[in-house]
């Protein structure tokens, strides 16, 4: 059976060198231009768990400004997560947490003046706001989940703009 071959298939991975080895982007030669990522999550917990927190009956405090914070606070360390990211100065952060019958949407929206994009510092802060939803509850609910992880929009660069569409 022989492979089909595409042109995302045969196209150079641009982390990877011509020996393949990992390297990080030379971005030195690009245009600063104002970029915006947006990104987007989901946590689902149960019926008691969204009432102790709508309430506030959570003792470790507020999990959802807790979580905001945290959100914030990964969008700006994203390079110290993801190996071969740059280090971004960013002019905006915002994570925003909307209530839903089952649970959480989270929503992380970055800007910056720069040579690359902020996707994956919208994707670290939607990951990690969730993550800090789910530290700060598991005593009440163990079984929540974290999901539907993905960059909804991005503006800027040579790529241009981008919307998902679901």
């Amino acid at each position: 059976m022989a492979a089909r071959k595409t042109a995302r298939s045969t196209a150079r991975l641009s982390h990877v060198d011509t020996r393949g080895r990992v390297k990080m982007v030379d971005v030195g030669d690009k245009p600063e231009t104002d970029r915006e990522a947006i990104a987007a999550a989901e946590i689902r917990v149960n019926r008691e768990t969204l009432r102790a927190v709508r309430s506030g009956a959570v003792k470790k405090g507020d999990p959802l400004q807790t979580a905001r914070l945290a959100g914030i606070m990964a969008a700006k360390r994203t390079s110290d997560l993801i190996p071969l990211c740059h280090p971004l100065a960013l002019s905006h952060v915002n994570v925003d947490i909307e209530p839903a019958t089952w649970g959480y949407r989270l929503t992380a929206t970055v800007r910056t003046r720069g040579r690359t994009g902020v996707e994956m510092e919208a994707l670290a802060a939607v990951s990690v706001a969730a993550l800090t939803i789910y530290d700060m509850l598991k005593a009440m609910d163990r079984g929540m989940t974290i999901g539907k992880i993905r960059v909804v929009e991005k503006r800027g660069g040579r790529s241009g703009h981008y919307r998902r569409r679901d």
